[in-house]
């Protein structure tokens, strides 16, 4: 199959959300990355296109990483090319080049002796074994991604599971969960490689910004639902870490009583709490109120990338349990003004390296802009 070669696309420097993180307490590696050593430079290339310049050509010129070769980078493109051109949607580019990372480090990998896993070929370690395709077929990264992408598209609902479920199926792996530590990185790697598409909606031939009540190509989504009983339009109310507020981990938004407040991305429920530092005995089922402490109803979600969410003042416990898997958008909880709270609103964090503490805190409106999920709806 021959592939399409689109315009450029066009690289920004996101400047203002690199400075904002580095003084935060956290990097850019550990941001994006989740502990795989990238350099923080390598991954400070960002695009706004969402997906409208189209994938680079991977016989052109190609961006540099430190943690890939030309040859891994030139492999990472094809697959996203090949997904454009089966008119398949950015996500299930996402997918397809964090499985490849998984299974080759997008290298197109040869037989390899005694160290091969039966006769696992390429950049998908498929097997011809298994039906794949012969030996040269497989070897080939047009033809083995285009074999992938045919199969995830036969798994029921693979573009609302979360990744590592959705690779699985099509992979059959002995290692199930291994997936998902390779989505912050695969998720920059196609904003790259393909005009800011992780940040997008739609498909190859149509290709809007993700809007507040859509799960965009990374797998991230607003935290508020702006559909539903009890909801109304979300303002953002104070700020993270602000001149009056210098201790504020979070971001308030503003809205009603009741309004549904959704998973930003897949991920595990890690705490429910009720959290009040008040002297006498806890009560986070009737309303808040300024000096009370606390941020009441506590939600914790740790998801992949050691990144975790934090989401306060719920109006009550919200019917999970402790390590229950939650999909992006799902709503986990309802908004309300338990513990320290002055009204009705959500007060949202996000934590690297799986943190609880101020240190681990970034500001959730530049990290969630970054992942293609701008709180307020506002690109």
């Amino acid at each position: 199959m021959s592939l399409p070669r689109p315009r450029r696309v066009v690289l920004l420097i996101a400047l203002v959300a690199t400075l904002a993180l580095l003084c935060c307490g956290g990097t850019v590696s550990a941001l994006l990355l989740g502990g795989f050593g990238e350099k923080k430079e390598d991954l400070s290339l960002y695009s706004s296109g969402c997906g409208t310049g189209g994938p680079i050509d991977p016989d052109g010129k190609l961006p540099r990483l430190s943690q890939y070769g030309p040859a891994q980078i030139k492999n990472a493109a094809i697959i996203i090319n090949v997904g454009a051109t089966m008119k398949l949607p950015p996500r299930a580019w996402v997918i397809a080049v964090a499985t490849a990372m998984q299974e080759s480090r997008l290298s197109n990998l040869g037989f390899l002796g005694k160290r091969n896993d039966h006769d696992s070929l390429g950049l998908f370690q498929q097997r011809p074994s298994s039906g794949w395709g012969t030996p040269k077929q497989v070897t080939d990264p047009v033809y083995a991604a285009t074999k992938f992408y045919e199969k995830l598209r036969k798994v029921p609902n693979w573009d609302s599971r979360p990744l590592t479920e959705a690779a699985q199926r099509v992979q059959i792996s002995a290692y199930p969960d291994a997936y998902a530590k390779h989505e912050p990185v695969a998720t920059q790697i196609v904003n790259l490689l393909a005009d800011g598409a992780a940040n997008a909606v739609g498909n190859s031939v149509a290709m809007v910004c993700a809007a507040a009540d859509q799960v965009s190509a990374s797998g991230w989504t607003n935290p508020l639902s702006t559909k539903g009983e009890g909801s109304e339009k979300m303002t953002v109310g104070s700020g993270f870490r602000t001149a009056d507020r210098p201790h504020h981990q979070g971001v308030d938004l503003i809205v009603g009583t009741g309004t549904p407040v959704r998973s930003v991305a897949s991920g595990v429920v890690s705490r429910i709490k009720c959290d009040e530092t008040f002297s006498g005995r806890k009560d986070c089922d009737v309303p808040g109120y300024s000096g009370k402490g606390g941020c009441g109803w506590m939600l914790e979600i740790r998801h992949a990338g050691n990144v975790m969410t934090r989401y306060c003042h719920l109006v009550q416990r919200p019917k999970l349990r402790t390590g229950q898997r939650v999909a992006a958008g799902q709503v986990v909880a309802l908004s309300g003004t338990s513990g320290n709270s002055s009204g009705p609103h959500l007060h949202f964090e996000v934590h690297l390296n799986n943190g609880r503490s101020s240190v681990s805190a970034v500001d959730p409106v530049q990290f969630m802009a970054q992942h293609g999920a701008p709180l307020g709806g506002a690109q």
